[in-house]
């Protein structure tokens, strides 16, 4: 998709210093949850963007170079397996949006953030429904997200191994939820999640 072809509202032309938001990681077992966010330079548009999981591995990794070098700023943030047990995976991800965002080098006037929530920020936010497909930024900040999180997922794999990782990135694939029942969790799963928590609480019971 290009980016002209976004169909959200281009606020560049009002001066409006626009970031976007998204984040990876909800639904995966194991591992952190990690947002990102971008500010694109309208003097150096980038072609290609669109939702993360709508490109090819090859060319996500392509854009994420892109991006870093050409955007006018982008930051991470994260939130750890013990913070989504301690909070719940809402709030652990409101917690890493918020996080992306305050770690951005140029502060931004307005903040759009993909889905039907947004955290709170100290400007003002709207949240855009399938966003990574209509905003830039947002498309910009999911591809930044998603290969960041998929590199993690590789070392995980390395150091927790048996489990699959690397392959289903932590989703509750048949793979990984017959890996958890013979090896049971690793320190690197949710406890919060239904399948690791009904697992060990099995295992108490014996």
């Amino acid at each position: 998709m290009k980016q002209n072809q976004f169909d959200w509202c281009d606020v560049s032309e009002e001066c409006v210093i626009v970031a976007g938001v998204d984040e990876v990681g909800r639904g995966p077992l194991c591992g952190p949850v990690i947002a990102a966010a971008v500010i694109l330079d309208p003097a150096r548009p980038i072609k290609g963007l669109n939702d993360s999981k709508k490109l090819s591995e090859k060319k996500r990794e392509e854009l994420f170079d892109i991006i870093c070098n050409n955007a006018l700023a982008w930051s991470l943030g994260r939130a750890e397996v013990a913070e989504i047990d301690e909070l719940n995976i809402l709030h652990a991800t409101m917690l890493a949006m918020q996080r992306a965002v305050q770690g951005l080098s140029v502060k931004p006037e307005l903040a759009y953030i993909d889905g039907n929530r947004c955290p709170t920020l100290s400007c003002r936010a709207e949240a855009i429904v399938k966003g990574d497909s209509r905003v830039p930024e947002i498309a910009a900040a999911s591809i930044i997200a998603k290969v960041t999180r998929d590199r993690e997922m590789q070392v995980m794999d390395r150091e927790w191994p048996g489990y699959g990782i690397a392959g289903h990135k932590g989703y509750p694939t048949k793979v990984h939820l017959e890996a958890l029942r013979k090896l049971g969790p690793a320190p690197v799963h949710r406890r919060s999640f239904r399948p690791v928590r009904e697992l060990l609480e099995a295992r108490e019971q014996f």
